[in-house]
């Protein structure tokens, strides 16, 4: 079977081809360091392929919500250091997810208070889960052009020091409606700068940044995550099978490491991106059995599968279905912050079988 055959992604050697999805899981310090719990979390789930990690901000404007780690001060480094090394002395290979959350945020989540930035001063529909409960998503600042390109250099502090922490390479976040999606996107992108209105300039943001994460530490340790036509978040996409084909062609001489593909259902789509994109293609899609996602590894639409549910409830998932084993049922209660329960408690076969 092709997913239990070795590859390699960029400069990352993979021994199979099941990965583990990023995943927010809110149990971070309040100052974004991580914590002891989720080096356990991490290290369980070494025997994945490659573990990416959750949304990790490059910067205090980057929070979107409670609890989630950061990778911009010495505090949140040394923090990841330990997970880091907990995985590597497991066997594992780990990458660190950069998430800039753009307008999903909420002054009361973030360490300054300050209004949230986004690629135009569109408020996102919906609310923000805070510590003083539900409150409406609040109207962003739009960045200046000049802004901009300190966002960029932001993403590229936060690779460097995610290569410090002792991570194997960084994904960027460019899905799910935050900001790098902001910038692709219809509805949330009303620029009229070089960031705004063609399909090339909305993919100028993504390209900018993901050449500057790649210059920092090296194309062969960068990828990109992207959810062609997601509405999640309130996001607008009338146009994804045009925009993302330059996306890739725009990416291309950038040499990134691979491209990780949440799939939306468009079939087509899925199959002109897989021949276009000449690196690795890692494919996420939610929801499908497990079968099916073997499907498209034997079909050549994907170089690696990626699965967030069952490595969450199972963190031993590969000995698991080498073995035919049954898999834990996820506790979604338990998903977004807590303590150990729901996060470091799913029991191994090991554990199970006593």
């Amino acid at each position: 079977m092709t997913i239990w055959t070795p590859t390699t992604v960029g400069a990352i050697e993979l021994p199979h081809r099941l990965a583990m999805a990023p995943m927010t899981r809110d149990r971070s310090r309040p100052d974004g360091v991580p914590t002891d719990l989720n080096r356990e979390y991490y290290r369980q789930r070494a025997s994945m392929a490659l573990i990416i990690t959750e949304g990790t901000q490059p910067s205090d404007d980057g929070q979107g919500y409670l609890l989630t780690p950061g990778i911009y001060t010495e505090a949140h480094i040394a923090g990841w250091q330990e997970v880091t090394s907990a995985v590597h002395a497991a066997g594992g290979r780990i990458v660190v997810q950069l998430m800039h959350t753009g307008r999903i945020s909420h002054p009361d989540n973030t360490p300054h208070g300050r209004q949230p930035v986004a690629p135009s001063a569109i408020q996102a529909k919906g609310a923000m889960f805070t510590a003083s409960g539900l409150r409406d998503m609040p109207a962003p600042r739009a960045l200046t052009t000049e802004e901009v390109a300190g966002v960029v250099d932001e993403f590229r502090q936060a690779a460097s020091a995610a290569i410090a922490a002792g991570f194997d390479g960084v994904e960027i976040h460019g899905a799910s409606g935050y900001l790098v999606h902001q910038f692709l996107s219809s509805n949330a992108n009303q620029r009229t700068d070089q960031y705004g209105g063609s399909n090339r300039n909305r993919i100028r943001f993504a390209v900018e940044v993901a050449s500057a994460v790649a210059d920092e530490i090296g194309a062969g340790r960068t990828g990109l995550r992207v959810s062609p036509g997601n509405p999640y978040n309130d996001i607008v996409e009338h146009d994804t099978r045009e925009l993302y084909p330059v996306l890739v062609a725009a990416l291309a001489p950038v040499n990134l490491s691979y491209l990780h593909l949440v799939h939306g259902g468009d079939e087509d789509l899925l199959r002109d991106l897989r021949r276009a994109w000449p690196a690795a293609l890692l494919l996420n899609r939610a929801g499908a059995p497990f079968d099916a996602r073997v499907a498209d590894l034997d079909a050549g639409l994907a170089d690696v599968i990626t699965v967030g549910t069952l490595a969450l409830a199972n963190p031993d998932l590969p000995a698991r279905i080498r073995a035919g084993a049954p898999m834990n049922e996820a506790d979604p209660a338990t998903f977004y912050g807590g303590d150990h329960r729901g996060y470091t408690d799913y029991p191994a076969l090991a554990a199970a079988s006593r």
